[in-house]
């Protein structure tokens, strides 16, 4: 869109290959389909559910069975991302650019190869690409993971509660699905390798198991899924199929999944495996070959062969986030057809970790400031908080949380900003713009705070 209004002819390749399941879905990428859209809706049901019970303490009185519908939930995100679709279609239309739904690969110079779902071939010459393929869910590598697993980009659009379910990994993605299906009501079990939410502050990262703990998600650590088999399962004189009696809504077989680590092995019985963990991209691009699957590129984002550009989750060593993809995408062409000369900022860049306690985060983590700086050069100040809407329902106390990380050598400016608690994001999202404009502890102490909110 950003190259369509320097007046290029512009053309989107874009399929999208269906899971194991035969899942698939429509323009706007992983955020709009199976990622941040999806994910944020189903945590707000799952903060409604909280809110109901609070609400008995603010004088709510009901009587009537309270209960989830997974279908009806599903339904409504589903059609609203569904809107969604059709909007990026409408809006590509309008600024006169072809879009294909179709898989593109790489066959000679400045020439792709578009093949569409009915297996038509057709090549596209251009003076530019742009690679912003994005990521999809890594499977496990065992026997059974994709007969008998499901991934994150099935779970958003599933046709059924998953009921009982174990979260294979500790990544934001895994622990965002693991609370929310918590959240929802259901049994739920993540097994984590190592650490939880890699890459993120470890400080905060703990705090936030510890509060999933407390609400009843339970952690298998240190322990890796080795096989997947499929078991019978037997009906009940009330027709409902059973297994630790949650009935299976027209599911006719459950999952064994052994696990071990370097002293145990266990059969472990669940309804559905999420595997949730890292992701890695798949998308096939030609004879370029990575260990890691992502792409290497310059301050630019110009890869190694000249004319062919990447942004987004597919390069290599940068944030795997939607704003940072769109940011970089349009100060590319900018720079490309408007003589700008702006590059993407990947520093102090905001986001949100959407856990039963959200996480806000910009800037360093507290150990990636000591690997940089030096411990003797920076300071951590630290404070726990209750929030009000919290104090008459009695629960939480101390449970939320704030730090920033300076730079006593730069005027104690602040380099890290971390919150745990209700609308992490909308707290953090102001405080970023601050930090772009060189935010300094006496500054923040000098700023006077919003009073009865989480942000003062």
């Amino acid at each position: 869109q950003e190259a369509a209004k320097y007046e290029k002819k512009v053309l989107v390749l874009d399929f999208v290959l269906p899971t194991p399941l035969g899942n698939s879905w429509g323009l706007g990428g992983t955020c709009v389909n199976v990622g941040c859209i999806p994910k944020k809706l189903m945590h707000q049901a799952a903060l409604l559910g909280q809110a109901l019970q609070d609400s008995r303490k603010f004088g709510w009185q009901f009587t009537e069975e309270v209960k989830h519908s997974w279908m009806t939930m599903t339904e409504a995100i589903q059609n609203y991302i569904g809107s969604l679709n059709w909007g990026y279609r409408v809006a590509l239309r309008e600024k006169k650019v072809t879009y294909e739904n179709a898989y593109g690969e790489f066959v000679g110079p400045h020439t792709v190869k578009a093949t569409n779902k009915r297996g038509v071939e057709k090549l596209y010459t251009a003076e530019r690409f742009l690679i912003a393929t994005g990521e999809r869910p890594r499977y496990l590598g065992i026997p059974g993971d994709k007969e008998y697993c499901i991934s994150s980009d099935d779970l958003f659009s599933l046709p059924y509660c998953p009921g009982k379910t174990l979260v294979v990994g500790a990544s934001y993605v895994a622990l965002e699905c693991a609370g929310f299906l918590a959240g929802l009501g259901l049994d739920v079990t993540v097994m984590v390798r190592s650490i939880l939410l890699r890459g993120f502050d470890q400080d905060i990262a703990n705090k936030i198991g510890e509060y999933m703990e407390e609400h009843g998600v339970n952690f298998i650590k240190e322990f890796v899924p080795i096989k997947g088999v499929e078991l019978s399962v037997t009906k009940t004189t009330s027709g409902l199929w059973r297994l630790d009696d949650l009935p299976f809504e027209e599911k006719t077989q459950d999952l064994n999944l052994t696990w071990q680590s370097t002293e145990k092995q266990c059969s472990l019985y669940m309804h559905a495996v999420t595997d949730v963990a890292e992701r890695n991209c798949c998308d096939v691009l030609n004879k370029w070959k990575f260990r890691t699957g992502k792409i290497p590129v310059n301050d630019e984002e110009q890869t190694n062969v000249p004319y062919i550009y990447a942004v987004g989750d597919i390069l290599q060593d940068k944030l795997e986030l939607t704003p940072v993809a769109i940011q970089a995408g349009r100060l590319l062409v900018q720079r490309l057809y408007a003589g700008a000369t702006s590059k993407c900022d990947y520093a102090n860049v905001p986001t949100t970790v959407f856990t039963p306690l959200e996480y806000g985060a910009c800037g360093y983590s507290e150990e990636t400031a000591v690997e940089k700086f030096g411990e003797e050069n920076i300071e951590v100040y630290h404070s726990h908080f209750w929030p009000l809407e919290w104090t008459v329902p009695s629960r939480d106390n101390n449970r939320c949380y704030a730090k920033i990380i300076c730079n006593i050598q730069d005027n104690e400016r602040v380099i890290g900003f971390h919150v745990l608690g209700p609308n992490a994001g909308e707290v953090t999202q102001g405080f970023a713009a601050a930090m772009k404009c060189g935010l300094t502890k006496e500054q923040l102490d000098n700023t006077i705070g919003i009073h009865p909110v989480c942000a003062e």
